[in-house]
């Protein structure tokens, strides 16, 4: 199949962080920062299954002899019905959290095995999870023609984007729109209690500065939104234009919990009206423990998305593995993001290659993933010459004051930013809508004769192309197909996808047909053994044509019985007990003069 020049540059940096996934992890020397609950010691199994450790009940676990309290996120009926449960065995309530109808509690062994009397309640250890990587030109705006948007006017402009990560620096380019206008219209710190007045007015109660003191939330915005310029109209940022809500869910270091991260979540939800939240940004993962309609993290995102935000969450930096894809980026409704290098030549296309670090897919409950790829190595952007990552990483920051990272988070900010500039063009896309549309724009990467480069679970359906997702494609109805959120979070109804495993142990997409599993569609792309090589560019082709549509962004009514070959079932009783975070994610090194000893590029 030949190449067809699209109207703009097909060069494409990468936009992720490969400092952020598990939450995106924080690297020194190759460990997490700190560390987590419980570490995670096995792999994945060859079938897909996660490691048998992962499915204990909260019954089975063993109970401390010390008596001290331990941080649990409770789920039941209600926050009302949760907070008086806690408050009749004793324990301390940390918050509620609407969301997965429960909260947060400080319980002692005792008080915990009474409350495992209580047959409404569902119970998980509060898991550590992390962050996961004068004007300047930036050529991820030129790859997805971004650029071409904002020579029409279309810069974000009015849509709010939320930013759950380590807070954003009040620097100019960030704390103004091109027009000069404020535009960080609200900050929320989830990891302290809100002692914001509640009868102040909703537009000045939260414009508190709470300040960035790690910077990787800063440069996500910086990517995502930058105001600043490198000629006339050239703007650094994907959609400089957007108005900023910072929520803070981690610390210094990058770390936080999932009482935190949800916690911002619910923030956002609620307040979404207020400051017209569109996009939720999440450039964070932790590895799966459990199915993803079982998970409090999921939960969240899941009604953030039914509540009309379209979320946007980083794959993970866990690739080239397969089944590698992190939480929240195994949600199926979400967008998950993936990402791409240009091999440091942005201006030839021709030597692009997915990035090693990028997670891949399927999901474990047989979903394709990632949803599209996008810039994500070594992505230039802003954050405070103070901050940790600035002090942790000094060969990163660059002579401009600007700092450069790698890793899925990026590419995430990167999709956020064209998410946005499609809802100021068209302010009455549903989330489904909007995921259709920017599906739907991917370039895929070919060979020289056509065929896919890489399998739909590596780079989904291709590179972003920005113009065609915002104001030329003509897709339909080709997201999150056959599934009922609402039923999915009330737990009346759960989905698998069609991905499944053969006896060689080759990924394929299954042929269903009224329930049943009529073998592989016969379609280039769709079968998958896991080899494949790093060190070859491909270029991206606009022609490609699906011959079976995008059926695989399509949910099936969850059968035990047709999925993974080991027919295993998940633990609704299980207790979160581990944050462990894979510390895969690292820095695009390239260069003998970058700090981390992070696995070189090829």
């Amino acid at each position: 199949m030949s190449y067809t020049a699209p109207k703009h540059p097909l060069r494409w940096v990468l936009s992720a962080c490969a400092l952020a996934i598990a939450l995106a992890v924080y690297l020194s020397g190759g460990q997490p920062v700190s560390q987590p609950l419980a570490t995670q010691t096995a792999a994945v199994g060859a079938k897909g299954a996660l490691p048998a450790q992962h499915h204990k009940s909260v019954r089975s676990v063993p109970q401390q002899d010390t008596g001290a309290p331990q941080r649990y996120l409770l789920q039941g009926t209600s926050v009302v019905a949760v907070q008086r449960a806690v408050a009749a065995v004793g324990g301390r309530w940390l918050g509620g959290l609407a969301l997965i109808r429960g909260g947060g509690a400080e319980l002692t062994p005792n008080q915990l095995a009474a409350l495992r009397k209580e047959a409404r309640l569902k119970f998980f250890a509060d898991a550590p999870i992390y962050v996961a990587g004068a004007g300047l030109k930036t050529d991820y705006v030129l790859e997805t023609g971004a650029n071409e948007l904002h020579a029409a006017g279309i810069t974000g402009k009015g849509i709010g984007v939320a930013v759950v990560d380590t807070g954003i620096w009040a620097t100019g380019p960030l704390v103004l729109d091109p027009s000069g206008r404020s535009r960080i219209v609200a900050t929320y710190d989830a990891t302290v209690p809100d002692h914001s007045d509640p009868k102040a007015p909703i537009s000045t109660r939260y414009l508190q500065d709470i300040g960035d003191p790690s910077g990787h939330g800063t440069h996500i915005a910086s990517i995502l939104a930058s105001s600043d310029t490198w000629a006339a109209g050239k703007y650094e940022g994907i959609a400089p234009g957007v108005k900023l809500v910072s929520v803070r869910a981690f610390g210094k270091d990058g770390s936080g919990t999932y009482f935190d991260v949800i916690r911002g979540i619910d923030w956002v939800v609620a307040n979404r009206k207020a400051f017209n939240i569109r996009v939720l940004n999440l450039s964070f993962g932790a590895q799966p423990q459990s199915a993803y309609w079982d998970d409090p993290l999921n939960l969240a995102v899941m009604a953030a998305w039914n509540a009309g935000i379209v979320v946007v969450a980083a794959a993970g930096n866990s690739g080239p593995d397969a089944m590698s894809i992190g939480v929240p980026g195994n949600t199926p409704y979400v967008i998950t993001v993936g990402s791409m290098s240009d091999n440091g030549t942005p201006s030839q296309p021709s030597d692009d290659f997915l990035a090693p670090f990028s997670s891949t897919g399927p999901t474990y409950e047989g979903f394709v993933k990632p949803d599209i790829v996008a810039p994500g190595a070594k992505l230039v952007g802003l954050a405070p010459p103070t901050s940790f990552l600035a002090a942790l990483l000094p060969a990163q920051v660059m002579k401009t004051g600007h700092f450069y990272m790698s890793g899925t988070s990026q590419s995430a900010a990167v999709i956020s930013g064209v998410v946005a500039l499609a809802l100021q063009a068209h302010p009455l896309w549903t989330p489904d809508e909007v995921k259709c549309k920017v599906m739907s724009s991917g370039r895929t990467a070919v060979k020289p004769d056509g065929s896919l480069a890489y399998s739909i679970f590596q780079q989904g359906a291709g590179l972003v192309d920005a113009p065609t997702a915002v104001l030329y494609s003509n897709a339909t109805g080709c997201a999150n197909v056959g599934m009922d959120i609402t039923a999915d979070l009330a737990g009346t109804q759960h989905y698998g996808g069609p991905a499944n495993r053969d006896a060689d142990g080759n990924f394929y997409i299954m042929d269903v047909r009224n329930g049943e599993n009529f073998g592989a569609v016969n379609a280039d792309g769709y079968l998958w053994n896991t080899g494949y090589l790093w060190n070859t560019g491909y270029l991206w082709n606009t022609g490609y044509l699906w011959n079976t549509g995008y059926l695989w962004n399509t949910g099936y009514l969850w059968n035990t019985g047709y999925l993974w070959n080991t027919g295993y079932l998940w633990n609704t009783g299980y207790l979160w007990n581990t944050g462990d975070l894979t510390n895969t994610g690292y820095l695009w090194n390239t260069g003998a003069d970058e700090a981390l000893d992070a696995p070189a590029a090829p």
